[in-house]
C-alpha cells in the first residue's frame, strides 16, 4: 500500500457509468475522495461498502467530497462483465460515478487495485483534496468512523464546505432556523 500522506496513485480504467466523462484523482483536485473498489458479486460490498458509499454520497456536499465507485474484478470474470455490471448499477440504483478498473499484467489483479496493494474487496480510499492518501481500509468500516475521518479530511483542507444539518424536513429531521 502506498504510505499514508504520500500522492494517491492514477487510477487505470477501461469504462465509466453515471458520469458523462471518465474521472482522474488530477481532475478532482479540491475535492475529497471516498473510493470504494468492489466486486458486485462480493456480498460485503453488496450488504455494506455500496450502501455505506450512497450513504456518503447523501451525506456530504457534493462540492466537498466525491463518491467514486471502482469495480476491480479479480475473480469471476466472465460473470462480472460491463454490460452485467451496468444491469446491476440500474438495478441497486447506484447513481455515483463507477469506473471499471483496467486488467492487471501481473497476475489476477487489476491495476488500480494493484497499485494501492489492495488486498480485496471491499476496499475504501479516502484521499483528501491535494491528493494524498489519507485513509485505505480492507473490509467493513463502520459508519460513523468513515463519517468522522472525512470531516477530519474536509476540515484540515482549505475553504472547503462541510455537512451541516439539512434546513427543512426532507431529510427526516426538522431543523430550527437560526
Amino acid at each position: 500500500m502506498p504510505s499514508l500522506n504520500d500522492p494517491a496513485p492514477s487510477w487505470t480504467t477501461t469504462q465509466w457509468f453515471n458520469t458523462a466523462k471518465p474521472l482522474t484523482l488530477e481532475g478532482l483536485r479540491g475535492k475529497a475522495v471516498a473510493l470504494y473498489a468492489f466486486q458486485m458479486l462480493c456480498p460485503g460490498c453488496v450488504s455494506q461498502a455500496l450502501p455505506q458509499a450512497q450513504r456518503l454520497r447523501e451525506t456530504f456536499p457534493s462540492e466537498a467530497l466525491e463518491v467514486v465507485g471502482l469495480h476491480s474484478v479479480f475473480e469471476h470474470h466472465q460473470a462480472n462483465s460491463p454490460a452485467t455490471l451496468e444491469a446491476f448499477l440500474h438495478e441497486y440504483r447506484i447513481d455515483f460515478p463507477v469506473g471499471i478498473d483496467a486488467p492487471g499484467s501481473e497476475g489476477p489483479l487489476p491495476r488500480t487495485m494493484f497499485d494501492y496493494r489492495m488486498r480485496g474487496t471491499p476496499t475504501l480510499v479516502l484521499i483528501d483534496a491535494e491528493g494524498r492518501l489519507r485513509r485505505q481500509v480492507f473490509g467493513h468500516a463502520p459508519d460513523l468512523n468513515v463519517g468522522a475521518e472525512i470531516t477530519r479530511i474536509l476540515q484540515s483542507a482549505p475553504n472547503q464546505p462541510t455537512a451541516t444539518p439539512a434546513d427543512d424536513c426532507a431529510a427526516g429531521a426538522c431543523s430550527i432556523p437560526t
